[in-house]
């Protein structure tokens, strides 16, 4: 089976993203979802950043995009930055676990943009146990998780940073977590 085939039918696996490894499954698919927390011992209360592949598929999630927010987000994508947009649908709460907030990336990877176009929206968490530094290779994430994904997609050594955690209020952005994006406060980048 290729990648996006065991993707599309609800599988998890690891592989290279724009930043890290991350384990990644579609974000659709609550089981898929519930599984990725499972093995990556993630806290129940803390929501995933999810991987898009342009940004219409933030309509998948009822996400309103209004021109302010089109032009911030032309601002930062496609990039290494994840913004935490609101998102308040109980459809969703298995995604935002009660934060009414999800975080959304636009990868400037063209293959994994590709995959995204495939597959759809990813949750891709960083290749690690909750609380453990990322595995920056395939032989540290099969350390973590072994036979508990269907698959690795070895891309050598990851050397980024994981991504600028950002979040849109009141149509100004408020930087959560500097990353491979540097943003000052004032959200000039």
């Amino acid at each position: 089976m290729t990648i996006d085939s065991i993707l599309k039918s609800g599988g998890i696996g690891v592989l290279a993203t724009d930043t890290i490894y991350g384990v990644v499954g579609t974000a659709l698919n609550r089981k898929t979802v519930e599984r990725v927390y499972r093995v990556r011992r993630r806290n129940p209360k803390k929501p995933l950043i999810i991987l898009i592949g342009s940004v219409d598929d933030l309509k998948l999630f009822h996400i309103p995009l209004t021109a302010a927010r089109k032009k911030i987000l032309r601002r930062l994508w496609p990039g290494k930055v994840s913004v935490i947009l609101p998102c308040a649908r109980k459809k969703f709460a298995y995604l935002h676990r009660g934060t009414k907030t999800l975080a959304f990336r636009l990868p400037a990877k063209k293959d994994l943009r590709a995959l995204l176009a495939a597959t759809g929206p990813l949750v891709a968490p960083s290749a690690n146990w909750e609380g453990h530094p990322p595995a920056l290779t395939i032989a540290k994430a099969r350390k973590y998780f072994g036979g508990k994904v269907d698959f690795y997609a070895n891309a050598g050594t990851t050397r980024s940073l994981p991504s600028t955690l950002v979040a849109l209020r009141n149509g100004r952005l408020a930087v959560l977590r500097q990353g491979a994006v540097k943003i000052d406060k004032s959200g000039i980048f």
